[in-house]
């Protein structure tokens, strides 16, 4: 192993290094119990066609340096992941763009996100269809 890749996989000698997105990515797959092999198959962007590889998403699993994703691998991975967009963008623009995505909402928006982590895990997704019935995701 090249000593760059050794660094690029040690995240213990970067502090300023962000994994928010490949964590997310990891434990959905995780939590769907699907091989890297299954979970690449459903990655498809279903306005595009596009695919996310498994080669690719291996590299981001592992901390390898990867190519940021554009909208239409986030949309290929929504459909792997079976989570809102949101989520998946708020993670990526976090790691690769080291973008807080409650900076740019306005205090009262921000203080109800910082109360999610104290909702329990199994309310979480009945608020999330209460706020989508309410206003819809955007696409």
């Amino acid at each position: 192993m090249a000593a760059n890749d050794e660094q690029t996989r040690d995240h213990g000698q970067d502090p300023e290094r962000r994994t928010q997105f490949a964590d997310l990515i990891r434990q959905r797959r995780a939590e769907l119990n699907e091989s890297l092999d299954t979970f690449a198959k459903k990655a498809i962007d279903p306005v595009s066609g596009e695919r996310v590889k498994r080669g690719w998403i291996y590299r981001l699993e592992t901390g390898l340096t990867v190519t940021p994703p554009g909208i239409e691998e986030l949309r290929a991975l929504r459909a792997a992941c079976e989570l809102p967009l949101e989520q998946l963008q708020d993670a990526a623009g976090q790691q690769f763009h080291g973008v807080d995505p409650l900076k740019g909402g306005s205090a009262v928006a921000t203080a109800y996100v910082r109360k999610l982590d104290r909702v329990p895990a199994d309310q979480r997704a009945n608020l999330m269809r209460l706020i989508d019935s309410l206003v819809p995701p955007e696409e």
